[in-house]
């Protein structure tokens, strides 16, 4: 494992250089994406093989990487995060007459998916803890129309997935989804995030932790489901059966989609995730850093700093702040960004939303959705961050507490 200052050495040295000239310093971007290992290599060799298309060699490799981390029963490597939960929906038979309950601080997708299969949403709100699905607002919302609960592990760190299976113990045959687009590589309680729901779907968007550009898995943890997944997966027919000898020909059985990831693209994500100790060593000190220089003046500049409760182990997707209202929030994102420093803020809550409100079966209330959308702020995240990109950052932000304090 490469050390601490070897990882910053480039960064470092190119602030150096343009201090030494007398340039403007670089912004410090709120994301990059970077390659971590042998990435470019397993490329050419995926391109050299001659399979450039889903179910390659690559594409099996990455899932049983991912498989034997979750301990799922199968992991179908997909074009996105989205396409897998599709295929989760699918995987339901859901329509109309259906409910899927989606908490309302997440991504589009996180319902999309489950509307465009005819269901109705109902939008469940978070806890301000974690910033995942309240199960007390949960408790409100269970009825017999529904069909499936969706979780998101906010940040990499896990919801309140205990209090979720004990609202949960009441509805068997209610099914939990994991959205854990942020949580690759976290825990709860030393069980993996991705193995806690009947499905789960990942993320390798290049916003993530692991990159391929565009890509995603859904992971399958009932052995029930997989037969039926893989038809599914390949187009409706029973292509896998016949794959592994188990057919002497495959045909059409059943519904589906084209769901399945380039092997090119899972030959860059292999080479990703062959280096998951590092990135995630890198990330975990990033957060360690902001943690351990902001916390001390949270209290002082009025603003609340990200909490992980100590029975989870997150996956550093990001750092995020609460700042009192979101006027303030907003001022001192832009003077940060005045700074050279690309803060942003995040989801817009969707019970609010014009599609929202269109597939909602009803309207639900959601104030804390609505109060963290308007005070959160992102901190830059990425594996590319120098000790003076984190010094920076968090100089940009206390001075623009430090000057809005008194604004309001």
């Amino acid at each position: 494992m490469v050390s601490r200052d070897e990882e910053e050495v480039p960064a470092m040295a190119q602030q150096q250089l343009a201090d030494d000239v007398g340039a403007e310093p670089r912004d410090v971007p709120f994301n990059v994406a970077s390659v971590v290992g042998r990435e470019l290599e397993h490329v050419q060799e995926a391109v050299a093989s001659g399979h450039l298309s889903s179910g390659g060699p690559f594409s099996q490799r990455t899932a049983q990487v991912l498989a034997a981390e979750t301990g799922a029963a199968d992991v179908l490597m997909t074009t996105s995060c989205t396409t897998a939960l599709e295929l989760s929906a699918m995987l339901m038979d859901l329509g109309p007459g259906d409910t899927v309950i989606v908490p309302s601080f997440t991504f589009t997708s996180s319902g999309l998916a489950f509307a465009r299969q005819g269901a109705g949403l109902l939008f469940c709100d978070i806890e301000p803890r974690t910033l995942g699905l309240d199960p007390a607002h949960l408790t409100t919302l269970l009825d017999e129309t529904v069909r499936a609960v969706v979780v998101v592990h906010y940040a990499g760190v896990a919801c309140d997935v205990e209090g979720i299976r004990e609202v949960m113990a009441e509805w068997p045959d209610v099914r939990l989804v994991e959205d854990n687009a942020h949580g690759l590589f976290g825990a709860w309680r030393d069980e993996p995030l991705g193995s806690l729901g009947r499905y789960a779907t990942l993320s390798f968007h290049e916003t993530k932790n692991f990159v391929c550009g565009e890509g995603g898995a859904l992971v399958l943890n009932d052995p029930d489901d997989v037969e039926r997944a893989r038809v599914l997966y390949d187009k409706g027919t029973n292509r896998h059966a016949f794959m592994l000898g188990q057919v002497d020909k495959y045909t059409w059985k059943d519904t589906g989609s084209s769901f399945g990831l380039s092997d090119v693209l899972a030959a860059y994500l292999l080479g990703q995730l062959e280096q998951r100790e590092v990135v995630q060593g890198r990330r975990r000190r990033l957060h360690e850093h902001y943690a351990a220089s902001l916390a001390p003046l949270a209290e002082e500049l009025q603003f609340e700093v990200m909490r992980v409760p100590e029975d989870r182990s997150p996956a550093h997707h990001m750092y995020y702040v609460l700042l009192p209202h979101r006027d303030r929030r907003n001022d001192v994102l832009e003077l940060m960004r005045k700074a050279g420093v690309q803060a942003t803020f995040h989801y817009q809550p969707l019970h609010a939303s014009v599609a929202g409100r269109e597939f909602a079966v009803r309207p639900t209330e959601c104030p804390v959705s609505q109060d963290v959308s308007d005070r959160l702020l992102r901190l830059p995240f990425h594996n590319e961050l120098s000790a003076a990109d984190l010094d920076r950052t968090v100089d940009a932000f206390v001075d623009a507490c430090t000057a809005t304090l008194w604004d309001r």
